[in-house]
């Protein structure tokens, strides 16, 4: 699509889209609070615990998860480990390779949260899904693309 077939409906769709988002965040950053923990520590505990990867994440791969520089994802699992709530260990296979893992406090805290995220997931689901199906609904549209 050529941005100058953009229209005022496109441009509401992306607010409504980012205002969910927001709206998302919020919620999340206030339930990370209310289980004593910040919003950055409740995400780097679910990058660990949701890992794609076939095991526990290096620093490194926490750190694309997070979307920060290495040294910051250095620094957060630092605070993580002195809380309590991660732990490092050398890889069996190559012992250069540090692997992060969440301790028990650290899942309780993050399988509390979860049910409550999913659930805001589950209210919030009607309000994305009108936004997704006027995405989809958009001229020149395929909804089969990735």
């Amino acid at each position: 699509m050529m941005p100058s077939q953009l229209d005022r409906q496109d441009y509401r769709t992306l607010s409504d889209f980012r205002y969910l988002i927001r709206r998302f965040l919020e919620f999340s950053g206030n339930a990370a609070q209310r289980c004593g923990l910040t919003a950055r520590q409740h995400q780097t505990l679910l990058a660990i615990k949701g890992y794609p990867g076939d095991g526990n994440p290096t620093i490194g791969e926490l750190a694309e998860r997070l979307c920060i520089q290495h040294n910051s994802a250095v620094e957060l699992v630092d605070r993580l480990v002195d809380a309590g709530l991660l732990s490092r260990t050398h890889d069996a296979a190559d012992r250069r390779r540090v692997l992060l893992s969440l301790t028990q406090a650290a899942e309780q805290h993050l399988a509390t949260l979860s049910a409550i995220h999913l659930e805001e997931l589950r209210r919030m689901r009607p309000a994305l899904q009108q936004i997704l199906d006027r995405v989809d609904a958009r001229p020149g549209t395929n909804a089969a693309e990735p």
